[in-house]
């Protein structure tokens, strides 16, 4: 009777093997495990703490996994989304000067949002009124954008005073640690090697100290793993509530975040041969985006590293509960991955970009109508560094284009809107 209970709130059918699920579950969580240090050194650059938000991180994803498991009742893991933590750093912080409590307040608002498209149909209508081009648009954009970020974090590509990029010096400790790390992530990944990313990034930081690239924390923070975490629980600031550029931050996220996860649930259920927990695992995902922002992260998303896991036989909210349950268990190495230096990161980030070039492949360009937007989208997001400029030259172009040539009717209603939106930004940052 215990056992059926257990069963019924995974949904885990009775013929199916536990050990397979727990397999899954295994599998999964080493091959997003490095999200961990990845994530937390992006929120680093956003001005956290970098082992608070480590710790943060691990947080959000043991939250995701758990309500993905129960509600979802699917083998989703649930981990800070790559991509929109950069859109978290370097668009809200950066680029619209927002503070990162700030920035996490819009996290919250925009989690509150997400569960009320999510628990009604308008997840239906806010993805119908944004064509699909300019959707893939943006991924492949952020992707542009997130292997820029790591080439220069690598030392690979680096600024230059004269040329807006110059290449790094090969001779440098750092850069070749970088550039074996990215070819062996490469070769691992293409191979199909479970844990790939993780195992290239040990080698990564093996190798680092070995050359002489990376050096020890001068001060590892004294007591237990969660001292300094205080700054971040609960550290929204809604100072900024009143402003029109913190409501536009709420709205872009909150576009970046639905499309990416319905998406995402929409294959990976379907993958499970659940496409009837689409619903439910949505759910779940809106409601951990909550989470993160209380916990101090950025927004979460159905992890990509969730196929490796389904792939292997996952098929209920049992392999995310084993995954949730691994990545509580990793707080006990939480101070060794203060270790791992940018060097044995940054080619991670280059290869998660590479993967999310791919939605090129589902973009329709014959039409120059669709081209030329979703064209501008791509290259501004990374030319501009800026994700919220980069869009909006694609979404203020997309209605005036099809204006031109009199497919005005080819244009959602919901997307005049949106450019006007945009444009209402720019004329707002030309005043302030």
């Amino acid at each position: 009777m215990k056992s059926n209970f257990w069963r019924n709130s995974v949904g885990l059918a009775p013929e199916k093997d536990w050990k397979r699920e727990w397999a899954a579950g295994i599998l999964s969580y080493f091959a997003s495990v490095y999200i961990v240090m990845v994530n937390a050194t992006i929120l680093h650059d956003a001005g956290m703490p970098l082992r608070p938000a480590m710790v943060a991180t691990l947080l959000t994803a043991i939250t995701g996994c758990l309500l993905m498991a129960f509600g979802g009742k699917t083998p989703i893991i649930v981990v800070p989304g790559m991509g929109i933590n950069a859109f978290f750093t370097y668009t809200l912080v950066h680029s619209m000067n927002l503070g990162w409590r700030e920035a996490l307040t819009v996290v919250v608002i925009t989690g509150v949002l997400f569960a009320i498209v999510a628990f009604t149909s308008l997840y239906r209508i806010l993805s119908e009124a944004i064509p699909q081009n300019l959707q893939h648009a943006i991924t492949v954009g952020i992707g542009l954008f997130l292997t820029f970020i790591g080439l220069q974090k690598s030392g690979i590509v680096i600024a230059h005073q004269t040329t807006f990029v110059a290449i790094g010096h090969f001779s440098d400790p750092a850069v070749i640690t970088s550039c074996v790390t990215l070819l062996l992530a490469l070769v691992l990944f293409i191979r199909g090697t479970n844990g790939g990313l993780l195992i290239s990034m040990l080698v990564g930081t093996g190798l680092a100290y070995l050359l002489g690239a990376a050096h020890a924390p001068e001060k590892q923070a004294s007591g237990h793993v969660f001292t300094g975490y205080e700054s971040l629980f609960l550290g929204m600031d809604w100072s900024g509530i009143v402003s029109l550029v913190f409501w536009i931050a709420v709205f872009l996220l909150l576009l970046i975040v639905v499309f990416e996860n319905i998406g995402l649930v929409a294959s990976q259920t379907m993958m499970a041969g659940r496409p009837e927990r689409f619903k439910s695992s949505l759910r779940a995902l809106s409601i951990a985006n909550i989470a993160a922002g209380l916990f101090g992260s950025s927004p979460v998303v159905a992890a990509a590293e969730s196929n490796a896991g389904i792939a292997a036989g996952g098929r209920s909210g049992l392999t995310s509960l084993v995954a949730g349950l691994l990545f509580g268990a990793t707080f006990l190495f939480l101070p060794l991955l203060s270790y791992i230096p940018d060097s044995a990161i940054a080619p991670i980030l280059i290869v998660i970009g590479g993967l999310m070039v791919q939605n090129v492949r589902e973009m329709d360009l014959g039409d120059l109508t669709e081209l030329f937007p979703s064209f501008l989208i791509m290259v501004m997001i990374p030319f501009t560094y800026s994700i919220v400029d980069g869009m909006a030259f694609g979404f203020i172009t997309y209605p005036i284009v099809k204006l031109a040539v009199g497919k005005g009717k080819e244009v959602p209603p919901a997307l005049y809107g949106i450019a006007g939106l945009f444009v209402a930004n720019f004329i707002l940052q030309a005043v302030l």
